[in-house]
């Protein structure tokens, strides 16, 4: 009901979680889209939701509180588009094997991505490493993008030349 809404305004609908809240209902959805969305463009988003929940008393009866957002950096890796969307960002991807790889997103297609090492790790065992990794989605057993903090505002970086080497500007943040 809510998807075709949604995608009229260029957004792919990502979760809709409906909870109470003493007497009202509340209803959260989570929008994206390649690129992303800017304020305006959720308030646009939110406002077509809005007006399709009053419309149909029968799908929702009673008051309720309407949240519209992004999905945020925290969002898991578990779909294709999420993975293209981190394209360029820092990630830290756990194997069903146990092994996990840390580094720049280079490339996501729907059946892998390619990883610029950064780290990887073995039985808990940090083993340096560099060089690209092509990770099968099917092989991922948890993904993630990474928090950075850069310095100085260099804020871009060219993932075709990162080699790792130079983040000492940067200081990361991991849950």
């Amino acid at each position: 009901m809510l998807a075709p809404v949604v995608a009229a305004h260029d957004a792919e609908l990502e979760d809709v979680a409906v909870s109470r809240a003493g007497s009202r209902s509340i209803v959260r959805v989570v929008v994206d889209r390649e690129g992303g969305l800017d304020l305006d463009a959720v308030a646009v988003v939110s406002r077509a939701v809005d007006t399709v929940l009053d419309a149909d008393e029968d799908v929702l009866p009673g008051a309720y509180v309407l949240e519209v957002s992004t999905p945020g950096v925290d969002r898991p890796l578990t779909e294709p588009r999420h993975w293209r969307r981190a394209v360029g960002r820092l990630v830290d991807v756990r194997r069903h094997d146990g092994s996990r790889l840390r580094g720049r997103l280079l490339d996501a297609g729907e059946t892998s991505a390619v990883v610029r090492e950064e780290a990887t790790f073995e039985r808990g065992r940090r083993r340096r490493a560099g060089g690209d990794t092509t990770v099968a989605y099917a092989e991922v057993a948890r993904a993630g993008v990474e928090v950075e903090f850069t310095a100085g505002g260099d804020t871009d970086i060219d993932t075709r030349t990162h080699t790792g080497t130079d983040s000492a500007a940067s200081s990361e943040v991991t849950g």
